[in-house]
């Protein structure tokens, strides 16, 4: 049977109910993004800079035992999303998808608790630095 151009070209509705999604990346090797997760850092204020490096220096360090290799693609892909989440100005003030909080272990959902507390921490620090200098510096 010898398909002609006008058959080619008919639209069809497969998949018209699903949003368009844009063909999934490629994943970086680890040491590149690993670099280009602390470039994307370096446009961060100071404070947020040191917290975001020290955190993905130990999460890092901790997985790099990793053998399996859902978890390596993983792990890979939600720090990739993270450069380029950071790499755009989107992020200020964005909310954690409940999806992904409802997939993380209780070990992870720990680590995120205690990074909150760390930058609530860091933000009353600010605050009590700032209420205690003279007028004349603020």
């Amino acid at each position: 049977m010898r398909l002609s151009n006008r058959l080619l070209a008919v639209a069809t509705d497969a998949g018209a109910s699903r949003l368009f999604q844009p063909a999934p990346m490629a994943l970086l090797p680890p040491i590149p993004l690993y670099r280009r997760l602390l470039r994307c850092h370096r446009k961060l204020q100071v404070e947020q800079r040191v917290l975001g490096d020290k955190y993905i220096k130990a999460e890092w360090r901790a997985h790099k035992d990793i053998d399996n290799p859902v978890h390596i693609i993983g792990f890979l892909t939600e720090w990739q999303r993270y450069a380029q989440t950071i790499e755009g100005d989107t992020w200020k003030g964005e909310k954690m998808d409940k999806t992904k909080i409802d997939k993380m272990s209780d070990q992870q959902i720990g680590q995120l608790y205690e990074l909150m507390q760390a930058i609530r921490k860091q933000e009353l620090e600010d605050d009590e630095d700032v209420s205690l200098k003279p007028e004349s510096e603020k």
